[in-house]
Order: structure tokens, then C-alpha cells, then sequence
């Protein structure tokens, strides 16, 4: 698949090819983007945060709910993808995406209801009339960076609310799996979204990461991955909004006693 920056699908020379976990086998390639490539991806993001801004949150709302029917639409298609990609069983896959249905309607149904509140003053000395009110602005640019062990719901979990509050989206997927935020991407642009709202960049999350994060033109991140990683992200981010995610921290302890048949099934 192609990578998707500036309102074109973009290919590159440069590959990295997408593996499927159970077998060792190539099922695609994507393109290696670089920071030539996050610098044109965010100054059109730059663009989209302007015509998402402007758009009105019923026409946020028809975009989203929209793309949450194609999804359950393409159910199987991306059940597919993810499992392919990722590793997971076609029913966790499967499952998967219908939680990817419910976050974009959530994400959809919010929109309508994103406001502000009105404060009253009158509890400071010699103030009886006066009040102040507050009205909720989108960041602009949010940069999403996503783990690979939920392809596409936790994309969704960063792009739907970005979305229905009025931002632009940089996607930065797991470089393990970026198909399914690839084709949630498609779906977003055939659902409506106008084409410089939403940006994926493929390759290395070092390169692509770093850039992404250190622009000033960016104001918002949204990261799901390890400790290590968020801390990096939070030293180079400089002034913006941050919100981190811990990923991979289950671990299953098996006692020398226990039944492994069981314990293979149960897992």
C-alpha cells in the first residue's frame, strides 16, 4: 500500500515490508518515509486544521458516522488485514473491529456535543452582574502515534475524538502494522473528510517519530507504547498537549504445576 500525505497516495523507492507473524511471509509493502515527508505531511495538516476548524460539527458527525458504517461494512476485509498483519485469530480480529465501529460512533456522537460552560462571578466582592463562559477550540494539528497490538481500533481511539473536536490528524501506525491504519484512512476520505484533514506516514518510528514530535507546528500528541518510549516523546515534544498510553503491560505467569494443553487453549 501506498502511504497517504498532502491529499495523494505517495510511493517511495524505499520500502519496508509488512510481514505476516505466523508464518514469516511478505503480505505487502509500505513506503519509507522520512522527515522530508513529515515536514510536507504536517504543513498540509497545517491546511486541514483550518477546513476542520470551519466545518460544522453536523457535517463532523454525518463524516464519522459514516465511516463507522463502512468499517462494519468491510468488517471481514479488515478482519482479515489485521490478522494477516498482527497476528490475531480472525474472531479477535473480527472482534476487533466491531470495537472499532462503536469508538467512531462514540467519536461521531460526541461531535454534537463538544461545548463550553458558563461561569458565574458574583462570588468576588463588589461583582453582581458580570459572568464568564468558556468555549472549547480544537488543538489543530494531532499527531497520533499507535501500537501495533491494536492496529485499528486504538488509530481509532486517537483519530475519531481528534476528529469530531475540529483537528487535522498525522497517522504514524506501528511499523509492524500499518495497513489496517492505511485502510481506515482510505475510509475516512471516501466517508467525506476533506483530503488534507487526515495524513499516514510510514517507516521507521525513530526518524518519522522524532520529526513528527519535535515540530512546533504540531499541538497535540496522542502515543500508546512503553514507558521508555513516552518519556523520549515527552522530552523532544516541547510546548503542546501530550497524552500517553501504557501498552504492553499484561504479562501471564504459568506455575511449573500448571496444565500447558489448557493454558495454550486458554491463550
Amino acid at each position: 500500500m501506498k502511504m497517504y500525505i498532502a491529499g495523494q497516495w505517495v510511493d517511495k523507492q524505499r520500502k519496508v515490508p509488512v510481514i505476516n507473524p505466523f508464518d514469516g511471509s511478505e503480505i505487502d509493502t509500505v513506503p519509507r518515509g522520512d522527515t522530508g515527508d513529515v515536514d510536507t505531511a504536517v504543513a498540509s495538516a497545517v491546511t486541514g486544521a483550518v477546513a476542520m476548524a470551519k466545518l460544522p460539527a453536523f457535517d463532523r458527525y454525518t463524516i464519522l458516522r459514516r465511516a463507522a458504517d463502512m468499517l462494519g461494512q468491510r468488517q471481514a476485509d479488515l478482519a482479515k488485514t489485521i490478522s494477516m498483519e498482527e497476528g490475531k485469530t480472525l474472531t479477535e480480529a473480527t472482534g476487533e473491529v466491531s470495537r472499532a465501529v462503536q469508538t467512531m460512533t462514540l467519536s461521531a456522537e460526541e461531535s454534537k456535543r463538544i461545548h463550553g460552560e458558563t461561569v458565574p462571578l458574583d462570588a468576588a466582592p463588589g461583582v453582581t452582574q458580570p459572568f464568564g463562559f468558556t468555549i472549547r477550540v480544537p488543538c489543530g494539528v494531532v499527531a497520533a502515534i499507535a501500537p501495533f497490538n491494536f492496529p485499528l481500533n486504538l488509530v481509532c481511539h486517537k483519530v475519531g475524538p481528534a476528529l469530531a473536536a475540529g483537528n487535522s490528524v498525522v497517522i504514524k501506525p506501528a511499523s509492524d502494522t500499518p495497513l489496517s491504519a492505511l485502510k481506515l484512512t482510505e475510509i475516512l476520505l471516501e466517508a467525506g473528510l476533506p483530503p488534507e484533514a487526515i495524513q499516514c506516514v510510514t517507516g521507521p518510528g525513530g526518524e518519522i517519530g522524532d520529526a513528527l514530535c519535535s515540530d512546533k507546528r504540531v499541538r497535540k500528541i496522542t502515543f500508546t507504547g512503553s514507558r521508555d518510549v513516552g518519556e523520549h516523546i515527552c522530552q523532544i515534544a516541547g510546548l503542546k498537549k501530550v497524552t500517553m498510553e501504557l501498552g504492553a503491560n499484561c504479562p501471564l505467569v504459568i506455575m511449573p504445576d500448571a496444565d500447558l494443553v489448557k493454558v495454550a487453549q486458554a491463550t
